[in-house]
């Protein structure tokens, strides 16, 4: 077996990553083909990455005009410790309100975990305002654990 299939995450780790982690590399496509990198938090929703941003935003903006994106997830410090997920998809923008606030809902709770959603709620429907949401939908996922060399 190759060092590359060694590695790679099984599917059920590759959820128990994505569901144990807080923040997001999201790169979006600028108008003159440039990435455009941010860290993000993100929820899930029904397994796929949600986040929300503001309307106005450099990443949005890019979003409206060309939906691809890369998510990387990632850990570790050592090289035998380095463990990983790049999503590529395609960002869909939810629009319904509900929906925008309930993914709202689950970004607050990853910036601030132990944080009742009763004390949540008032901060995500202020800011909530001036916010649109996305849901990723996958097209291709690359993983890696190196612990898996030892």
């Amino acid at each position: 077996m190759n060092q590359r299939a060694h590695i790679t995450m099984p599917d059920d780790d590759v959820t128990a990553f994505l569901e144990g982690s807080r923040k997001l590399q999201l790169a979006t496509i600028n108008p003159d083909g440039t990435p455009h990198l941010v860290t993000m938090f993100y929820g899930l929703d029904e397994g796929r990455i949600a986040f929300w941003t503001y309307a106005k935003a450099q990443k949005t903006r890019n979003l409206a005009r060309d939906p691809r994106v890369s998510c990387l997830i990632e850990a570790g410090d050592d090289y035998a410790e380095l463990r990983g997920v790049l999503l590529y998809g395609k960002a869909e923008q939810v629009t319904e309100h509900d929906r925008v606030m309930a993914i709202g809902m689950l970004v607050a709770r990853r910036m601030t975990p132990d944080v009742p959603d009763d004390l949540l709620r008032p901060y995500v429907e202020q800011t909530g305002r001036k916010r649109v949401a996305y849901v990723v939908e996958r097209t291709k996922v690359v993983s890696w654990d190196h612990r898996r060399l030892a």
